[in-house]
């Protein structure tokens, strides 16, 4: 699924990790997350192994999957609550953890609702929640905008966009124009390979450079090679 994939991510960094459908960002985010280990290589987060130091490691991040984790038949209040719990939240702590993460996420609408009840653009504001609750270090977002309206995903990229220097967040996404808004450094990748690594004006400035070569030899075979 990814083959020799290498990078770092500073403190209180957005990197975008940019590729198309299929080309490995699921995989290696579930792997930082301690999801499934990988057959070779070392990830460290937060100064953790995430082979040898799993449940360090889980204690210092927040994880939106592709498809967030919710029960339907909770209020979203219950759940936030019951996520603070099982992460270790002192129980002294849980209910001023959930106010504010409401209040961040903007959940004051719906907290009193069932989840099954409310929109998709609010589910993935709970799902973002779920993962702030415990205030981590690191948050690792897997295509938080998927499937969501116009407004609503101008909504989800201002939350993330607030979070910056306060978390590290790795954000996986295949839409371009994500990450020029929200994202201080961008990783590609592209059939498990690592494509290029660079701020977002850099990249944009990189596909406008022209490379001259001087080729020798037939010009029928050479424009040959070139076509193929």
């Amino acid at each position: 699924a990814i083959d020799d994939i290498s990078f770092s991510v500073g403190k209180g960094e957005i990197l975008g990790f940019l590729g198309p459908n299929g080309a490995g960002k699921t995989t290696v985010m579930r792997i930082l997350t301690c999801f499934f280990p990988p057959t070779s290589g070392k990830a460290i987060v937060a100064g953790y192994n995430c082979f040898e130091d799993s449940l360090n490691v889980r204690k210092r991040i927040g994880y939106l999957p592709e498809r967030v984790p919710l029960y339907e038949d909770m209020t979203v209040s219950d759940y936030l609550r019951f996520v603070a719990a099982i992460k270790g939240t002192p129980a002294k702590d849980v209910s001023r953890k959930v106010a504010q993460i409401t209040e961040d996420c903007g959940l004051g609408e719906v907290t009193h609702k069932l989840i099954r009840a409310i929109s998709r653009g609010y589910r993935q504001r709970v799902g973002i929640a779920q993962a702030l609750v415990n205030d981590p270090e690191v948050l690792i977002l897997d295509e938080p905008t998927v499937g969501l309206d116009p407004r609503q995903i101008k909504e989800i990229r201002k939350l993330i966009k607030d979070l910056a220097g306060r978390h590290t967040v790795i954000l996986s996404t295949h839409i371009l124009p994500e990450v020029s808004i929200l994202c201080g450094r961008v990783i590609i990748i592209n059939k498990g390979k690592l494509v290029a690594s660079d701020k977002p004006e850099n990249l944009r400035a990189g596909s406008a450079k022209k490379i001259y070569l001087r080729l020798s030899g037939n010009p029928q075979s050479v424009e040959q090679e070139l076509a193929r």
